[in-house]
Parts: structure tokens; sequence; C-alpha cells
């Protein structure tokens, strides 16, 4: 995805977010007819400290790439079980990052081992389903908290709300994805890509 494709996007939950805050509803958009439908994450973060305030989105291309960034955005603001809502106060000092995923890929196996090879630190985010549960964790995760492929693994299935070890179940399914990340640099700043690889 181009520059200032993500540049857009970023405004857009920024601006989602805050007019939602203010009761002023969605923002009003036109989706473009070449526009894709596409699963979006949306994170927040507190600045300077680079602290996680919220982090929802839809795995699946449910919604066109800007509807599911408004939805993803406003819910990441006010509906992320772990936080409380944000403020209007707090946005000042928040950071707004977009991630694009592209369509999860189920990865086969024929020992439960062979995960830790066809997983790569720095691209992939991972998809660990079970039965009704199901979690995920996107690609910067693992750099942000310096993880291995294992302890990736082990975190997306915690994230399920699964035991840590369950990816050696035949019953697991594990799927793997690659994102397109853009962020603020500083609350309302400079929009950048971010490239993971370069983190490794």
């Amino acid at each position: 995805m181009e520059q200032k494709k993500g540049e857009f996007l970023v405004k857009l939950a920024r601006e989602s977010i805050e007019r939602h805050l203010k009761g002023k509803g969605y923002p009003q958009i036109k989706i473009d007819e070449h526009e894709k439908k596409g699963g979006v994450f949306v994170t927040l973060t507190t600045y300077p400290e680079n602290k996680l305030r919220g982090c929802i989105g839809y795995i699946e291309p449910i919604f066109f790439i800007p509807e599911a960034t408004i939805k993803a955005a406003i819910a990441a603001a006010t509906q992320d079980p772990r936080f409380p809502p944000l403020s209007l106060k707090e946005l000042d000092n928040i950071t707004v990052e977009v991630t694009i995923l592209s369509p999860p890929k189920l990865i086969k196996v024929k020992s439960p081992k062979d995960y830790l090879k066809k997983i790569k630190i720095g691209k992939h985010g991972l998809i660990v389903e079970k039965g009704p549960y199901r979690g995920l964790l996107l690609p910067q995760v693992p750099i942000e908290h310096k993880w291995d492929e294992e302890e990736f693994l082990c975190y997306t299935c915690m994230k399920a709300g699964l035991p840590p070890d369950c990816w050696f179940e035949e019953s697991t399914k594990v799927y793997k994805f690659t994102g397109e990340i853009f962020k603020e640099e500083k609350p309302k700043g400079r929009v950048i890509k971010l490239s993971l690889q370069s983190c490794t």
C-alpha cells in the first residue's frame, strides 16, 4: 500500500476517535470503486511512554478498508476490555497506528515443531484457533517484546485464552499473515510506514 493511503487511514482513525468522543458520529467518506475489503487493526499507544492504550480490529475482510479503520479506531479507544475508555483530553497524548492485514494463511505442518521453521519474526503475525477460542497477535508484537518464534506461538495461544503449549495439539490451527503498518511518530505528527525487518 502506498504511503499516501497509509497516511489517509491513520488520519481517518484519529478523526474517527475524536468525532466519536465529541458525539459527532462517523466521518463522511466516499468509498472508491477500486477499494478492497481487508482486515484492519488500530493500535493506540501513550506518548512518549509508548505503552499500549487500546488495540482492536478485524481479522477477516468484512468491511472496505476505510470502513474497517473507522470501526476499529473507535473500538480501540472505547471498547478494549483491558483499558478504560479513552477521554478526549487523553487523545492529545496518544499515537495512532493502523495495520492492514493480508488474508490469513493456514500453516500446514507434519509435526508441531515445524511451526518454528515457518514463522518469521518481523514478518508474520499469528492467529491461533481451537474450537471457539481464537487469538491474534500482530507482526510488531514479538519485535516489541523481543520474543523468539516459540514464545510468539505460546503468547498467541494465551491471547486466545488457551494454555501456552496448545500449539502442540492436532486440533489447534495456526495461521500466519503479514501486515502493512503505518504510525504517527508523535500525536498528530508525521505518519511513517514501519519496516519490522529492520528492527530484528
